[in-house]
Order: structure tokens, then C-alpha cells, then sequence
């Protein structure tokens, strides 16, 4: 029975006499529904809002467990020019991390980057996970993996259903949600670009992460590149080859390279617990 059945029959038993009125909760925090009219003066929940926070004891989530570490250093850093390459005449609010093979640390980039924006006053972030092969975020995060963005691209659920707020700072996370056989077909949808006008519209100051599947593996990161504003590029040391990164790069011509954020490298770290995520470089072209 749908929920629109079931609210019939309810309001018809209330007529007959044979069920008294609900008397409706307060939740907490209600999500924003998807909608085709952007708001801009929408103001999203704070922290305080969140029913549960998200408490992840996950050692490499650096910017949420070891803020004062010198890997919390870094990814401050990153994200500082960050916000000056997206910041000029026209606010680049979309941004797709990704890398040439997988097992560089994109995903862990995507989330220490995130939380890092998001423990700022002036940004709220939306982190979606976008790799629908191999998501990984909800396990970093701890969270039950439920409904999320291939549930919105198939048309089974509304984006404010998916959008989940974390409690931490003003972050809040879209799962990979259902198992999908092809991602590629979903990517190149109408949907997608929809969905993605949504995001990047619905609040003015706030960042949307894609966390995406590898470059050269799979055709979808392709199809992504070309619909966001920007790309960071992750490169980990002793695994992707030049030949890997050089391929990656062809692959992503025509979309805008924000910059390389090169990992796993130990040249010149002091500390040797946090080698696997110093280093990071800018280009454009």
C-alpha cells in the first residue's frame, strides 16, 4: 500500500469515528525537498540540529580525529587554495576528486577535504559518493549505508531524502546508495545533469565533493569531469606510473584541472605516522 493509500484510509477511519487523530512529531531536522525552484536565501541546518551526530573513530579521517597533526596541516592548506582557485568572478562550487588507478586515496582526500571546508563559518559541503562500483565513504564514516544517489538517478528517491547531515561542522554526505550494474548509463542521463544543477544551485556558499571511481578503469569519472566545475587530480607515489597519470590526463582534456595532490609520499615528512597523505601541488591548464 502507498503512503498516499494509506493516508485514505486513515483519514477515512478518523471520518467514521473508529481512529483518533495523530497528533504529528517535531522532528529534528526535517530535509529540504528536491525541488526545480532554487532558493538562494535557503539556510541550511546547523550541527546543533543533527538527530545523530556522526562520531567515526576512523584514524584517517585526519581533519575530524587529529585536527592539529601535521597531515590536519595539510589538507588545511589544501583546501586554502581550494578556495582561491574557485573563488573569482564565478563561484566553482562543484568539484570532482578522482585518480588514474584505483587505490591512490581519492576517497580519503574527498572526506579529510571535506570536513576540513566544512569546520569553516563561511562553507557549508555537500560530500556525494559517486563511486557506485566500490563505495567506501559510509564505511570511513561509519554510517548505515542507505538510499542515495543511485536511488535519486533511477527516480526511486528524492534528493532531500538522501542528504544526510553529519554534525560535523556543516557537512553533510549523500551515499553511493543501491548496487548498480552500469553506472555509465546512469552518468550520462538527463538525471544526472539535473541533479547536479540542483546541488549546485540550492545553497550559494556551499561546496559540493564528488568522490568518483578511478579515470582509467571505468567511463563515468569521464562523463563527471566534463559536468563539474573542477577537478583534483590524486596521484599516490609507487603505485599510479607516468604512463598511468599521463593516460588519466588525455582522458579528462577539456575538463578544468584545479590541481594534483600528490600521496603517499615520504620526502622530507618528520613525522612518519602521517606519510601517506603530504603533498600538494597546483596546476591549470
Amino acid at each position: 500500500m502507498s503512503r498516499l493509500e494509506k493516508a485514505m484510509e486513515n483519514a477515512a477511519k478518523i471520518r467514521q469515528g473508529n481512529m483518533q487523530p495523530i497528533a504529528p512529531s517535531v522532528p529534528v531536522y526535517a530535509p529540504v525537498p528536491a525541488r526545480t525552484e532554487f532558493h538562494a536565501n535557503h539556510i541550511p541546518p546547523s550541527a546543533d540540529t543533527v538527530v545523530e551526530k556522526i562520531t567515526s573513530q576512523c584514524p584517517l579521517l585526519v581533519n575530524l580525529n587529529d585536527p592539529y597533526s601535521p597531515v590536519g596541516e595539510e589538507f588545511r592548506k589544501l583546501k586554502s587554495a581550494l578556495v582561491k582557485l574557485t573563488n573569482d568572478e564565478t563561484f566553482r562550487n562543484t568539484i570532482m576528486v578522482t585518480s588514474s588507478v584505483p587505490n591512490e586515496g581519492k576517497s580519503i582526500t574527498s572526506l579529510n577535504l571535506a570536513i576540513s571546508l566544512a569546520q569553516e563559518y563561511d562553507h557549508t559541503v555537500l560530500l556525494i559518493d559517486a563511486d557506485l562500483r566500490r563505495p567506501s565513504m559510509h564505511r570511513y564514516l561509519e554510517m548505515e549505508l542507505k538510499a542515495g544517489l543511485a536511488d535519486c538517478l533511477l527516480g526511486e528517491a528524492d534528493l532531500g531524502d538522501v542528504i544526510c547531515p553529519t554534525g560535523i561542522g556543516k557537512l553533510s554526505v549523500i551515499s553511493a546508495g543501491k548496487e548498480i550494474a552500469n553506472p555509465v548509463e546512469l552518468f550520462t542521463s538527463q538525471k544526472m545533469q539535473m541533479l547536479l544543477a540542483e546541488v549546485k544551485h540550492r545553497y550559494p556558499d556551499r561546496y559540493i565533493i564528488f568522490d568518483t571511481p578511478p579515470v582509467l578503469p571505468f567511463a563515468e569519472t569521464r562523463t563527471l569531469g566534463h559536468l563539474v566545475d573542477g577537478v583534483l587530480f590524486v596521484v599516490k607515489e609507487r603505485l599510479a606510473s607516468q604512463a598511468n597519470v599521463k593516460d588519466a590526463l588525455e582522458a579528462l582534456k577539456g575538463s578544468r584541472m584545479l590541481g594534483l595532490v600528490y600521496n603517499d609520499t615520504t620526502e622530507g615528512l618528520r613525522d612518519e605516522r602521517y606519510s601517506s597523505y603530504r603533498g600538494y601541488s597546483t596546476y591549470t591548464r
